[in-house]
């Protein structure tokens, strides 16, 4: 097939899926395009980089002109969230108390920025950080919070994975990078590394797995053996491009998730939700002590068809910490990875391109330091107690909540995405607490006084 009729082809099916999706929501608001535009770039390339597509500029020539249209974009986009926001009357200080440890967690961050080597640049990446929260609550303060999750990752979906398919069968040029730790070829898809097209994969498959497994017992209906067949051919699609990623992380989070999904909403699971509660932290707990004493990482590696250095990273962790740096506070907000000491540890290491350590826990310490992994470890304790008290209230939603929450936690040990990157930005949909604020004051006074008159009635009884 011609490689534009294939692109051809892939546009029309990304039309009909938009325009006649069957799982379609038409209640949740059109604001919900914004969020969607955002995690679109953040799930693939930046705008640079997709006008560089269209223009023939190379992703190293678009990064030496600057990203003057990366921040346009980006400032465009949070403009018009923080104004759906206002629009919608958000109640701010009841989000800010209802998210503390976030709260503290982003506020520490910012204020690393006084002590930042390179001031101005943290202060530019914070800005774009702040608006990844913004489209998070514009999601979330939605009429249809769920459903409006539920539309979010499959337009991402819709977008990016039959095009990630396209690209790679059809236009290598694009979609084809040389690995920076084997030298060899490496695919990426609409992705900007193997790793991003894992993470993608990830996210997307586990929707699917969720979606299909919750909507399984109605697939006698029409519409729900619709949604189902769309499930299942984008399945095929997302576990093609998984296995082609060759992101051994990605693979091993994915199954984890739906092993969890599978243990929330089976039977024993159902009848008894307290167990769940402490299962994935003693599983955790187990794993720590399993490499402590006996280094399961090695056998892991083994099985996932990855050397006992990690593909290198170990050498990686063992020369960072090694760097100078104030162990209390770091060296700032994302500082770490500019100037003299990221090429100081690329030579160091070999290897040219290195911005990143692998691992999301030593990246935080390197930028925040100890206090900012202690305020990390807060967040996630603090959020996994929010997330089980759904256990009792709903059981689908607690299921993919729980599962995101745990690949997060895993997928930050080789890989680093706590603050951006789409496992942090899917965390934040299922971790971040917004107050209704759709409902009329009128309509809240008199649900009020029915929930007293129901109080003095059962006094009075």
């Amino acid at each position: 097939m011609p490689p534009l009729l294939a692109l051809l082809l892939w546009f029309i099916l990304l039309i009909c899926l938009f325009a006649f999706d069957p799982a379609k929501d038409r209640r949740i608001s059109p604001a919900l395009w914004l969020p969607s535009i955002w995690l679109a770039f953040i799930a693939s390339r930046s705008p640079t980089l997709w006008v560089g597509l269209v223009t023939g500029t190379t992703p190293v020539t678009a990064l030496e002109e600057g990203n003057t249209l990366d921040h346009i974009i980006y400032l465009a986009l949070t403009f018009l969230a923080l104004r759906v926001l206002v629009a919608r009357r958000v109640q701010w200080p009841e989000i800010l108390a209802r998210n503390s440890a976030l709260v503290l967690f982003v506020l520490f961050a910012l204020l690393s920025i006084t002590w930042s080597d390179f001031p101005f640049a943290s202060f530019r990446r914070s800005l774009r950080d702040l608006g990844t929260y913004l489209m998070v609550l514009v999601v979330l303060s939605d009429t249809r919070p769920l459903e409006a999750i539920e539309t979010l990752i499959r337009r991402v979906s819709y977008l990016l994975i039959p095009l990630s398919v396209v690209v790679i069968k059809y236009f290598r040029e694009i979609s084809v990078v040389y690995d920076p730790w084997s030298g060899g070829a490496a695919f990426v898809g609409m992705a900007s590394s193997k790793n991003m097209l894992g993470a993608l994969c990830l996210v997307s498959g586990l929707f699917l797995f969720w979606d299909t497994l919750r909507r399984w017992a109605d697939r006698n209906r029409k519409r729900t053996r619709r949604i189902l067949l769309v499930n299942a051919a984008l399945m095929v699609m997302t576990l093609w491009l998984l296995n082609l990623s060759d992101s051994a992380t990605s693979k091993l989070c994915f199954l984890l998730g739906c092993l969890i999904i599978i243990a929330v909403q089976s039977g024993p699971g159902r009848a008894n939700p307290s167990r769940l509660k402490a299962m994935i932290p003693v599983v955790l707990i187990a794993g720590l002590l399993l490499e402590f004493f006996f280094a399961a990482s090695d056998m892991v590696a083994g099985v996932v068809g990855r050397d006992t250095t990690l593909s290198g990273r170990t050498e990686i962790w063992r020369i960072l910490l090694r760097t100078d740096i104030n162990p209390i506070f770091g060296v700032g907000y994302q500082s770490f990875w500019l100037g003299t000491r990221m090429a100081a540890v690329a030579a160091a290491y070999g290897m040219r391109g290195l911005n990143e350590a692998h691992n999301g826990y030593l990246d935080t310490y390197l930028n925040l330091g100890l206090l900012g992994v202690c305020l990390l470890v807060c967040l996630l304790i603090a959020s996994y107690r929010m997330l089980c008290r759904r256990l009792s209230i709903s059981l689908h939603f607690a299921s993919i909540s729980l599962a995101v929450w745990t690949i997060l936690v895993i997928y930050n040990l080789t890989e680093s995405a706590f603050g951006n990157g789409l496992p942090w930005f899917t965390f934040l949909l299922v971790g971040i607490v917004v107050p209704r604020s759709d409902v009329p004051a009128d309509a809240q006074s008199h649900r009020q006084a029915g929930k007293s008159r129901m109080v003095a009635k059962r006094r009075t009884v």
